[in-house]
């Protein structure tokens, strides 16, 4: 297999790349310190509402989904089924900031705060990261729909792609481990 058998532009998939190897040392890096205080890790992961999380995903992997038809219906020349399902992917993601939204108001009234224990600054860095590439995608979702060419709607399926795979990337550590 050679760069040229690659989906899309090699650009988009240096940045893709190198935003997975970001969410990587982050994690590498709360796994670390969490070697340090195993207790206080899991003391502070389980004030967390992993229903709430697992909701997220849910979304979450419905709006990847969503994407994957937008692809499927612009490679088809179905510009209306690509916008309609990349609409769908857009609405997705908000639900899922909707709900992180939710979650974080909940974190914080019970007193979990950035500082409040290292755990927490890991987990309001790497779920605010990935919320931030969320709205991004969000945004791209609607731009792309706007024409609905098939190699902007792959691009912007890829990129979508990249957000569900950090979500399932930092599930584990951030709700499951400890």
């Amino acid at each position: 297999m050679s760069l040229d058998d690659l989906p899309g532009e090699l650009i988009l998939w240096i940045l893709i790349v190198s935003e997975l190897l970001v969410f990587a040392a982050g994690i590498t890096a709360m796994m670390a310190t969490q070697l340090t205080d195993p207790q206080g890790f899991s003391a502070a992961r389980a004030m967390l509402d992993g229903r709430m999380a697992a909701l997220n995903t849910v979304v979450l992997v419905t709006s990847g989904l969503l994407a994957a038809r937008a692809e499927r219906a612009a490679g088809a020349g179905d510009r209306r089924g690509a916008r309609v399902a990349l609409m769908g992917a857009a609405l997705g993601g908000l639900a899922f900031l909707s709900i992180k939204a939710a979650e974080y108001a909940r974190d914080l009234a019970a007193g979990a705060g950035m500082d409040s224990h290292p755990f927490f600054t890991f987990y309001f860095l790497l779920t605010g990261f990935h919320a931030a590439h969320v709205i991004a995608g969000v945004a791209v979702l609607a731009l792309v729909a706007i024409r609905a060419r098939p190699d902007a709607v792959q691009a912007g399926a890829m990129f979508w792609h990249m957000v569900d795979l950090v979500w399932v990337l930092i599930l584990p550590p951030i709700y499951l481990l400890g």
